[in-house]
């Protein structure tokens, strides 16, 4: 580490809380979404009709109908879902692609990445997928993509889904297992049950998909000890191609969030040490089995063959132009989300011909850096020379204080310029985050 003086630094971010409370975990951004505002829409209409630089392009689509809503879902979905409604949406969808294409930032660059999510994209049948996927191609297409992603719900998969998915072009298939047990998935409100799950993955491996996922989150309500070790045996007889384990957060608007504020129940879901015992068990399984560690939730069976592109280059700082309701994407250093409301989203697009922007933020440099310092951090390394060489700050004199204590904690090593996260940092990246975080943004909501 260098031995610089570094400069007066704001107190650290207080210790995360022990039991699971009500609140927002998971870092997906910087500075916090609660931040954003519509008093900065202009910022991203600048940066939508700016030509782009020259960093990666990726597309994400959302997808927001669901069979049910999970108790411990924060997305926007939708389950009173008729046929009329669906048609509706992609036709907005489709149209709000057609003007996004058209957009100066846009700038010719072909599509890095495609990541289709939810709700539950595979809630669509063959039909709709088709007829989205033929209505995005008269503006857009995604042959050239290194990775194009689809998030599915077990039960709303069929044999033919799965074919037409394969020949539209998608390369990896994340299923939503969270848990194979069929009371714990009822209680937390799934909508599918454990023989779906088998259903599906042979279906699946059938058909020849180069590259699928599982989803499992640890600490859902009803887990134990028991059935954790059991998920984690199942998940490797399947061996999929990357596990991906979340910890189980409780965002504001989730129904179990609702039921501890309104003070019907407590906190159902296990305390963080507990959480993280057990993601630490399923890593110890996973790498005995062959598996390698590819970010604090995801391990990967061949890291030559699995990369995660949408990943790697959102975490760099790569323009995602970011489609559907509510959806967030970044373009040309601006944040933005669409409108959250089903109305604001339609009418705008099919009414009007314009984009359904909600609100968004202009970053300055320094919130540049905490973002991608932030979630390049969560890959479990981060370069200080990258850092250097992007933004000419010196990281680790910027924020000594935290090195050294997260160093004597245990939670990481620095080497070099190579700060290296330990398998306890691991387990506890998202806690060890908002210590980078500028003082106006700790102790903020989140989202």
């Amino acid at each position: 580490m260098t031995t610089a003086t570094p400069p007066a630094q704001t107190p650290l971010a207080p210790t995360p809380p022990a039991q699971t409370e009500v609140g927002s975990y998971f870092i997906a951004n910087y500075p916090p979404f609660s931040q954003w505002s519509p008093d900065q829409l202009g910022e991203v209409d600048a940066a939508m009709h700016t030509p782009p630089a020259a960093v990666p392009l990726g597309l994400y689509l959302h997808i927001p109908f669901c069979r049910k809503r999970c108790k411990f879902c924060y997305f926007k979905v939708f389950t009173d879902n008729k046929a009329s409604d669906i048609e509706t949406y992609v036709s907005a969808l489709s149209r709000e692609i057609e003007l996004v294409s058209r957009l100066p930032v846009m700038g010719g660059r072909p599509f890095r990445f495609v990541y289709f999510g939810g709700g539950t994209p595979s809630f669509l049948s063959s039909r709709q997928l088709t007829s989205l996927v033929d209505r995005l191609r008269a503006n857009i297409r995604w042959d050239h993509a290194e990775e194009v992603t689809f998030e599915c719900e077990p039960g709303t998969l069929s044999e033919s889904k799965i074919k037409t998915l394969r020949e539209l072009g998608v390369t990896r298939l994340s299923l939503g297992v969270e848990n194979f047990s069929d009371a714990i998935l009822s209680e937390n409100g799934r909508a599918h049950l454990s023989p779906e799950i088998y259903r599906a993955w042979d279906w699946i491996r059938n058909t020849g998909f180069p590259n699928v996922n599982i989803d499992l989150i640890a600490g859902m309500v009803g887990e134990t000890w028991d059935n954790w070790k059991d998920n984690v045996r199942r998940t490797i007889d399947l061996a999929p191609d990357s596990v991906t384990i979340y910890q189980m957060e409780l965002p504001f608007n989730t129904v179990y969030s609702q039921d501890i504020l309104g003070h019907k129940i407590e906190t159902p879901v296990a305390d963080w040490a507990t959480k993280r015992a057990w993601v630490d068990h399923a890593f110890d399984e996973l790498l005995a089995v062959g598996y390698h560690i590819s970010s604090a939730y995801t391990v990967v069976r061949d890291p030559h063959k699995v990369n995660f592109s949408y990943r790697d280059n959102l975490w760099q700082g790569s323009d995602l132009l970011a489609t559907g309701i509510a959806s967030f994407g970044h373009v040309s250093n601006v944040h933005y989300q669409n409108l959250p409301e089903w109305g604001a989203y339609i009418q705008p697009l099919l009414n009007e011909g314009r984009l359904p922007l909600g609100r968004g933020l202009r970053p300055t440099e320094h919130q540049r850096l905490i973002r991608e310092l932030v979630l390049q951090l969560k890959r479990g390394f981060l370069d200080a020379g990258y850092c250097r060489r992007k933004f000419a700050v010196e990281i680790l004199d910027e924020w000594a204080d935290t090195w050294q204590r997260y160093a004597a904690e245990g939670w990481l090593a620095v080497d070099g310029d190579r700060i290296q996260l330990t398998r306890q940092g691991l387990l506890r990246a998202d806690a060890l985050l908002p210590a980078f975080f500028e003082p106006e943004h700790r102790g903020v909501r989140y989202t």
